[in-house]
């Protein structure tokens, strides 16, 4: 079965320019036998590919370019934009809704067989203690794993309409042609187009871009180091997926193969390693000329990938389940999400929480009483945003989380065991509790600025980790978004002397705190020599050299725009509501709420000073 879901955004998002090359029809050409384009049956050609010299392979010189991605720490808190995390929430929601849904049928069939009845657990009944809001989940709460069950197996997307594709099941016989082998690195893309015009979601695609994380995608490549989910299948180009993961070709003796054909388009990754692991995938994508495609799947030890189709910068998609021949009709991205452990329904949790409280919340706040977040410490993921000036997409998704329209922003801080008793403690680099809660909650209006570089260009040198905090070498005056307060030593060379303590004045513009004409002139070192990289997070009494930089706010207001509302109109109470959410089969625990709470009062201190007392914190729930 499958299930859509339509999310409609206030935002205009251009389109990626597809390559032209003439036009198909809609379909009537008949798929060739699915181990065609160069003969089928017998072993898996990638058994001999990988042992076999590159000559053997049928590698005749096409070497791929491009360079592994420049960020170094590939675990990260916080990635892709913020329309793309709200995106990926609400797919994964709707993911797990189907999953509990195939679930309570399964129930209901076996109890009518068995003639008895089913019983359905009672929904979660909120309760306050105190300023906390309690959640206890009975399964609903908490987005089950999605175990991968398409090794060994093929799926054929034939198009039924100009975006529409029936999916059926074939067997998993890989062409045997392989082609030619590319060599590609970690985080990386290399162009080998299609020699047919291929009709893909109303277009005809011939520019292609094969890239080492398990995708093709048309009119760009995608080397990005950010997260490989569901976002990045929404948000990016147009995007063929037959196991979009963090895959790195490099490693070990895996290898990649394009046979660029006159009647068939294949790309092969034979025993690809994933990221930072010794587990592999061999997995086959066929484009054809009538715009089918399909995929072949042996080997899959990797058990967290996004398999699909995309026509790229969309917010519609179809969830469905792949082991189950279906139609998929709609404009949008089409595929499933497979993850071997659980985490947080953030979407339901919204929801929930609205069910039982007032609509008064600019922000929520969710704790957990067990971890739950994976390759991460803490996200925020923005639900809507009306201002212009901050290099954030206009749009509202407040309602999908059980908002009448206030709510802006939430928080996952994950277990409240992790953090130390002592809200004021340095536990994580440089990091206090209330300094991680500041750089999530800061991420409802920061940091995505670019600015107009002495030479009139657009730059992002200011920003760092995924381009979401402040670089490591700008003078972020000890941000909480990180970067440093640096100390300009004298003849080229700084001094890293305070770190995540406050919101800079160039903060506090973003949110609205203060005019333009408030923001002092700030800098950043170009060109640095440290043994340091502008994603790195904040530290104190590091020192390196470099050119100085000065920046003004109007160099930010040059290519974002002026804050829109301005300080003057924007508010100064930032209301936010802190939960507990309680796992199934767990009680309440007293001495987690009672920290939770610690956090809260201490943290309404730390905001206000934090803003230099421009705005308030208020985060009682009545």
């Amino acid at each position: 079965m499958s299930r859509s879901r339509a999310v409609i955004l206030a935002a205009t998002v251009a389109v990626v320019a597809a390559a032209c090359g003439g036009s198909s029809g809609s379909g009537g050409q008949t798929p060739p036998p699915s181990g065609g384009g160069g003969g089928g049956g017998g072993a898996n050609p990638c058994t001999t590919a990988l042992t076999a010299s590159d000559t053997e392979a049928g590698s005749v010189g096409l070497v791929a370019g491009g360079q592994s991605g420049a960020v170094t720490d590939k675990k990260v808190l916080v990635d892709g934009s913020p329309r793309g995390r709200a995106l990926e929430a609400l797919w994964m929601h709707d993911a797990a809704a189907q999953q509990r849904r195939d679930a309570a049928a399964s129930v209901r069939s076996q109890s009518e067989d068995a003639g008895a009845r089913a019983i359905t657990a009672p929904a979660p009944v909120a309760e306050d203690i105190g300023d906390i809001a309690i959640l206890p989940d009975t399964g609903n709460l908490v987005l089950p794993a999605n175990q991968l069950d398409i090794a060994g197996s093929g799926l054929r997307f034939t198009r039924s309409g100009p975006a529409a594709y029936t999916i059926t099941k074939i067997d998993n016989t890989f062409r045997s042609t392989l082609g030619t082998r590319l060599t590609l690195n970690d985080d990386d893309s290399a162009q080998n187009d299609v020699r047919f015009a291929f009709p893909f979601y109303g277009t005809t695609q011939t520019t292609a871009f094969v890239n080492s994380d398990g995708n093709i995608t048309f009119g760009e490549p995608d080397k990005a180091s950010t997260e490989r989910n569901v976002a990045r299948l929404l948000t990016g180009p147009p995007r063929v997926s037959p196991f979009l993961a963090d895959l790195d070709p490099s490693a070990g003796t895996g290898r990649v193969f394009v046979n660029a054909a006159a009647d068939q388009y294949t790309v092969t990754w034979c025993g690809v390693r994933g990221f930072d692991t010794t587990q592999t995938v061999t997995a086959q994508a066929t484009l054809l000329p009538d715009g089918t495609i399909e995929f072949k799947y042996e080997t899959i030890q990797l058990g967290d990938a996004v398999v699909g189709l995309s026509p790229g910068q969309t917010g519609t998609f179809t969830t469905i389940n792949l082991n189950v021949a279906s139609p998929a009709t709609g404009s949008g991205a089409l595929g499933e999400r497979f993850a071997r452990s659980p985490s947080i329904d953030t979407v339901a949790i919204g929801r929930a929480f609205f069910q039982t409280h007032p609509d008064n919340y600019d922000q929520i706040l969710i704790w957990t009483d067990q971890r739950l977040i994976r390759d991460a410490f803490a996200y925020e993921l923005t639900v809507a945003n009306e201002i212009r000036g901050l290099g954030v997409d206009i749009y509202d998704l407040s309602h999908d989380f059980g908002s009448g329209g206030r709510l802006r922003s939430v928080v996952v801080m994950d277990s409240i065991g992790k953090y130390p008793d002592d809200p004021n403690q340095k536990f994580l680099g440089e990091n206090t509790a209330m300094s991680v809660i500041g750089q999530e909650v800061g991420h409802r209006w920061l940091a995505y600025m670019e600015f107009r570089d002495h030479t009139g260009a657009r730059s992002d040198v200011l920003l760092g980790r995924d381009l979401a905090h402040w670089s490591f070498f700008f003078d972020s005056d000890a941000s909480v978004m990180e970067g440093n307060d640096i100390e300009d030593l004298g003849g080229g060379q700084f001094r890293t002397i305070e770190a995540v303590k406050r919101y800079s004045r160039l903060d506090q513009y973003a949110m609205g705190l203060v005019p333009p004409s408030a923001v002092p002139s700030f800098f950043y070192v170009e060109s640095p020599v440290s043994t340091k990289a502008r994603e790195d997070a904040p530290q104190i009494g590091v020192t390196f050299s470099g050119t100085r930089r000065e920046v003004l706010v109007d160099d930010v207001i040059a290519i974002h725009g002026a804050r829109s509302p301005s300080s003057a109109e924007s508010p100064k109470v930032h209301r936010q509501a802190f939960i507990l959410l309680v796992s199934a089969g767990r009680s309440t625990d007293a001495g987690q709420v009672a920290k939770i709470d610690l956090f809260r009062r201490t943290w309404e201190g730390f905001f206000l000073e934090a803003t230099e007392g421009r705005m308030t914190a208020i985060t009682r729930l009545r």
